[in-house]
């Protein structure tokens, strides 16, 4: 029933911008915290940035200022907008939905290089 599938993720230059969103089905995402987390290779997966059912955003030290999650009611999905991307920032990118028994994307991969 619940899907999350991740898209926008590619290749992008030191400094450049991506776009990536999390399309969800068989939930509202006004109704669940919602968030995005990363894996980099031999890394463990960390968070990136969630939202609460209230608004309130949190984000990692290291992307703060430069990520912005957001979320589209009407459309049930979540945005995370990267801007200044680093090269630390490749990795493969997973939406998450959290409850009791989380529920994950595929992921999408965003690699930042020149």
């Amino acid at each position: 029933q619940v899907q999350l599938v991740e898209s926008g993720g590619g290749l992008v230059q030191p400094g450049g911008s991506l776009r990536l969103s999390c399309a969800t089905s068989g939930i509202s995402v006004s109704r669940n915290v919602m968030g995005w987390y990363r894996q980099a290779p031999e890394k463990q997966r960390e968070l990136v940035a969630e939202i609460t059912v209230a608004g309130f955003t949190q984000y990692a030290d290291s992307v703060k200022g430069r990520f912005t999650i957001s979320r589209d009611n009407a459309k049930n999905t979540v945005p995370l907008q990267m801007n200044s991307l680093k090269p630390e920032d490749t990795a493969v990118y997973y939406c998450k939905l959290a409850r009791v028994g989380d529920y994950w994307g595929q992921g999408t991969q965003v690699t930042v290089s020149s």
